[in-house]
């Protein structure tokens, strides 16, 4: 009895192991991934520190939102609005998924800021 309890235990430690060893591997390429984007030049850093800032990257906010388009500002926030209250704690939602709801929108709403500020610095530059 105690050889096979001893062989879980054993067995157990190793799957548990093994799948700590992936987590570590993909969150090094993840971070690696990260380092790529953000020295691709200037657009790539703000994308980077973006993600960053929210917590998300542009594909998992528009996953969330359920937007295809970031430029469709209507169901953008038609989207954003119910998910938002359907997810407020006082009818029974919950506030993890109010705030993914939230720091969706916040990641959307970095994008488009910084699609902005490419032509707010060319313009800038050809008045000089």
């Amino acid at each position: 009895m105690a050889k096979y309890l001893a062989q879980i235990i054993v067995m157990g430690t190793q799957v548990v192991g093994k799948a700590f060893a992936r987590a570590v591997r993909q969150e090094f390429a993840a971070s690696q991934q990260a380092a790529q984007n953000a020295s691709k030049g200037r657009h790539g850093t703000r994308k980077a520190a973006a993600d960053t800032v929210s917590g998300m990257t542009l594909q998992e906010a528009k996953q969330v939102l359920n937007v295809a388009d970031i430029n469709d500002q209507e169901k953008l926030l038609k989207n954003y609005n119910h998910l938002f209250e359907v997810n407020d704690k006082s009818k029974g939602g919950s506030i993890y998924l109010q705030s993914k709801v939230f720091r969706a929108k916040e990641r959307i709403d970095m994008e488009l800021v910084n699609q902005h500020k490419p032509k707010n610095e060319q313009s800038r530059n050809s008045d000089l």
